[in-house]
């Protein structure tokens, strides 16, 4: 994908993958760590809900690497850009005057608590690329690789093919090549790039018999049907249905502590309402009232890539001046001029019989609801991978055409 020409700054890349594989059952996390869960929570459901008003088609990103990322960026930010990622990120609670290092603490400690034991399959990092006469203060890259483990690589930036050579082969070779090509244009000013990858690899527990897979419709619109390759499986599952919100939900499990769950709107039910309606108090819920019955389940098989400026999406949700002249980046770097020119975040997610690869309310009317034995995915439908011990969530998207593959 292109990056447009920009100023002396820094540049941010996202990128994420999710496919199915093994996950790992985490110990329950501290109280420190399920705020910083529930945080990152609203905040991903914040970020959809601007994806969502400026795009009606499939949507995939990761809120994890999102947030992780602007972590990072927080401990090299001072004044008001510091005030304004913490009310961006919904973080403002947990920033300690006596504890300035809490919040990389706190991800730090959420990653290690994911990823214990280490049969989950979730390739996390990030690199920091520095122009070769560019200086970072000390502080911050003692911290940066201290709480995020980031490589700090040095980039001839004047080199712009080199350096785009090196940066997509960084990424393609951290996301098991199933994330190529990032970068096609450089600006020869650019000073700094951050970058964060993170790879999902999850086999559903119980399979979908690739036999059973067949052509059926899929109602893109009250006018649109598509036909899309089907799954299929019968077993004990835990739904519940959402009465007030009209829409019911599934919970799909990875081997070893990571789910997927499905939120499918009731027939007649339009997808855009239900946008606003998820928060992540809701998602929580969802959760919590989950009953086990058994189920025929009919999923769709899916794969899209996503691709998101977020530089035009985040000044809404009050990051702006770190995009701008009046950035404070001082705790970074003593440089002058020093803004992010760009915020690109690419996805992908791909499901199938096996798994899942990807890169990238108040309870008040929720109840317990025994499902009709059949549950069918033929209409839009929204999902949420999460790692059950912490309640993370690690990707989310929403799907109105399976068959429709494309970067947003």
């Amino acid at each position: 994908m292109g990056m447009h020409k920009m100023k002396i700054g820094l540049i941010l890349i996202v990128t994420c993958i999710t496919f199915l594989t093994p996950v790992h059952l985490a110990y329950l996390p501290s109280a420190t760590i399920s705020d910083l869960t529930l945080k990152n929570l609203d905040f991903a459901m914040n970020l959809y809900r601007k994806i969502s008003s400026h795009d009606d088609k499939n949507i995939f990103f990761s809120p994890l690497s999102i947030s992780t990322s602007f972590a990072a960026l927080l401990m090299g930010s001072d004044g008001v850009t510091h005030k304004e990622i913490l009310k961006g990120l919904n973080l403002g609670q947990l920033e300690r005057a006596d504890e300035p290092e809490l919040i990389p603490r706190l991800f730090q400690l959420l990653h290690e608590n994911i990823t214990q034991g280490g049969s989950l399959k979730l390739e996390h990092g990030m690199a920091l690329f520095l122009s070769q006469n560019f200086s970072v203060e000390e502080v911050f890259q003692d911290h940066i690789e201290k709480y995020f483990e980031a490589d700090i690589r040095s980039v001839d930036f004047a080199d712009s093919k080199g350096s785009i050579s090196f940066v997509n082969e960084y990424i393609k070779n951290k996301t098991q090549d199933k994330m190529t090509d990032m970068l096609s244009t450089l600006d020869a000013l650019t000073k700094l790039m951050l970058i964060d990858t993170i790879l999902f690899q999850g086999s559903w527990r119980k399979p979908f018999n690739p036999n059973f897979t067949s052509n059926a419709p899929f109602h893109v619109n009250n006018y649109n049907i598509v036909q899309v390759p089907m799954m299929f499986l019968e077993d004990k599952f835990y739904s519940m249905h959402d009465v007030a919100l009209g829409a019911k939900v599934l919970r799909l499990p990875y081997r070893e502590g990571v789910s997927m769950l499905i939120l499918l709107p009731n027939k007649g039910v339009d997808y855009t309402v239900i946008d606003d309606a998820i928060t992540a108090k809701r998602f929580l819920s969802w959760i919590k009232e989950l009953q086990r019955s058994t189920l025929e389940v009919n999923l769709p098989k899916f794969k899209m890539e996503s691709s998101y400026s977020l530089q035009n999406l985040l000044p809404d949700m009050g990051m702006t001046s770190i995009f701008s002249n009046t950035a404070n980046l001082t705790r970074l770097s003593k440089e002058e001029g020093l803004k992010v020119s760009e915020v690109v975040h690419k996805a992908m997610i791909e499901v199938d019989e096996t798994g899942t690869i990807a890169a990238a309310a108040t309870t008040s009317g929720i109840i317990p609801y025994s499902l009709p034995r059949i549950f069918t995915v033929n209409r839009p439908f929204f999902f949420f991978i999460y790692h059950e011990a912490t309640n993370c969530v690690l990707f989310m998207g929403r799907v109105i055409n399976p068959i429709e593959n494309h970067p947003s």
